[in-house]
């Protein structure tokens, strides 16, 4: 039988008596065989040592798992090579089809390591295997990769890729070409690719609303918003609310209370997100007080304020300095039985960070610690920044030590600052055993990094080190650009349009 996406338990209702308890006992506990097969893919550091791993481990490698495991790789800046081997070993397995979620997350930790060439080879394989795992919802998360690093051009050309790739290629794929386009690039290229391609798809409200909810002026929205309705398109709930949040950041916010006016007319219930666009907009012309209250007027209307909201409401505080303010939000926010979120610490660091108060910020991060929110990429880079400012070695090792068990915030961007650090205070053993565990973690150190090691190792006559850690970079190889052909072991952006998908 199949084990087509979803249908284990089917599978398994075949399956003897005896051969049914034994799966039942070795998957008593799904978050151990989690744990389990996550600690295999960080222990090992080759395709054999993985494969002979999991062969003796035991556990059943279900849908389910997989794409928990997956997640785990994922959040925790895992081994990006190590992860596609996972997912190649268990789809050699016969009759078993990946989710698409286990497929999108593979494809995103490749991404964000920039092995595209693997993106693209995986994506044959599944297209040749299941095409149907291939959704709108993946164009948009390697088009994001592609985005962050490449040209509009090239994430325009990585685009018309999918049509060999997609079973439809479709409007929502459209749709997320121009999501990607808002959000890492600028609204011109979105606007300029809307007019370029839109003849060749069916703009719909999740089109507009995508591109309304990218603007930064007033007159731009309103433009889109004139075109949406003579196309006979009618706007709805996230429309409004992309009105709402393009006036609020553009100080207009008489023009904001109108459009929930017109909401209210048209039988439109304001929602969260529509207050919390009014909430950060009174903040921007400095009425925190009057912001604050409108998260009393929710409750009233009967909607109720979430964790974002309540950041919006601490953000206007901590601009206006007013930290006790700030502090009792968040304090209202805990008796609701709302967490606070990395957003919420994020707003502190960053007043810490610019008023340089390091004990502020380090007696916050062990509170953090202790509440069990995980730091972000951006909580690390306030805290690193400011321990380097202040040549706090222990703490930078601290921080750093958490990042890597409990896997949380770039190690990359992370490592240069903390690199840095330690070479300029002469820490040359901590550097380089940072360095060892980045590499473990199949996150390559930057080049600059590297040579500031080098140099402090070569005035040290440690070459014989020198040259074991010159040895596990080149693992890396050159940095991957996008596109890579099967004949060729180099790659460049600009051969994008070249792979072929037969």
């Amino acid at each position: 039988m199949l084990l087509r996406r979803g249908s284990v338990q089917s599978a398994l209702n075949c399956r003897p008596p005896s051969t049914l308890i034994l799966h039942r006992f070795l998957t008593s506990n799904p978050n151990d065989d989690v744990q389990k097969v996550f600690g295999i893919l960080s222990s090992t550091s080759t395709p054999e040592q993985l494969k002979q791993s999991l062969k003796s481990s035991g556990v059943f490698l279900s849908n389910d798992l997989i794409d928990q495991v997956l997640k785990r790789v994922r959040f925790s800046h895992g081994n990006p090579s190590q992860a596609l081997e996972f997912f190649r070993y268990t789809a050699r397995r016969k009759g078993f089809y990946h989710t698409a979620f286990s497929l999108d997350t593979t494809l995103y930790v490749l991404g964000r390591s920039r092995m595209f060439a693997r993106v693209w080879d995986l994506l044959i394989e599944a297209r040749r295997k299941d095409q149907t795992v291939i959704t709108a919802r993946t164009v948009m998360v390697v088009l994001g990769r592609v985005a962050k690093v490449c040209s509009v051009r090239q994430t325009v050309e990585s685009f018309r890729r999918f049509r060999k790739l997609v079973p439809e290629f479709d409007t929502d794929c459209f749709n997320a070409l121009l999501r990607t386009l808002c959000q890492e690039k600028s609204m011109t290229d979105a606007r300029n690719v809307y007019h370029s391609l839109k003849h060749g798809f069916r703009p719909n409200i999740q089109t507009f609303n995508i591109l309304l909810s990218g603007w930064k002026t007033p007159e731009d929205a309103e433009g889109f918003f004139k075109e949406m309705r003579e196309m006979g398109v009618t706007p709805d709930v996230v429309t409004y609310n992309s009105l709402v949040d393009v006036y609020c950041k553009g100080r207009e916010i008489g023009k904001a209370y109108k459009v929930l006016d017109e909401m209210r007319d048209r039988d439109f219930s304001p929602d969260v997100i529509t207050y919390t666009c009014i909430i950060g907009g009174l903040g921007l012309i400095g009425q925190p007080d009057k912001a604050r209250g409108v998260l009393k007027e929710m409750k009233e209307c009967g909607c109720y304020p979430d964790v974002a909201a309540y950041n919006a409401a601490i953000r206007n505080f901590c601009i206006a300095k007013r930290l006790g303010d700030a502090y009792g939000l968040v304090e209202e926010m805990v008796s609701k039985g709302l967490s606070p979120n990395a957003t919420t610490y994020n707003l502190f660091f960053r007043v810490f960070y610019w008023s340089n108060d390091l004990q502020s910020s380090w007696s916050l991060y062990k509170r953090m610690m202790v509440e069990g929110c995980l730091p972000n990429t951006q909580s690390c880079m306030f805290l690193i920044r400011l321990f380097r400012r202040h040549e706090k070695v222990e703490m930078a090792l601290r921080l750093w030590g958490d990042m890597v068990e409990k896997g949380f915030g770039s190690y990359t961007l992370v490592s240069d600052v903390l690199f840095d650090l330690l070479c300029d205070m002469g820490k040359l053993g901590e550097a380089e055993k940072c360095f060892l565990e980045m590499i473990e973690k199949g996150q390559k150190p930057s080049n600059v990094s590297f040579r500031r090691i080098k140099v402090l190792m070569e005035l040290a006559n440690r070459h014989e080190a020198l040259q074991s850690l010159t040895q596990k970079m080149a693992v890396f190889g050159r940095p991957l650009q996008v596109h890579e052909s099967r004949d060729s072991p180099t790659e460049t952006s600009d051969s994008l349009s070249t792979h072929s998908f037969n």
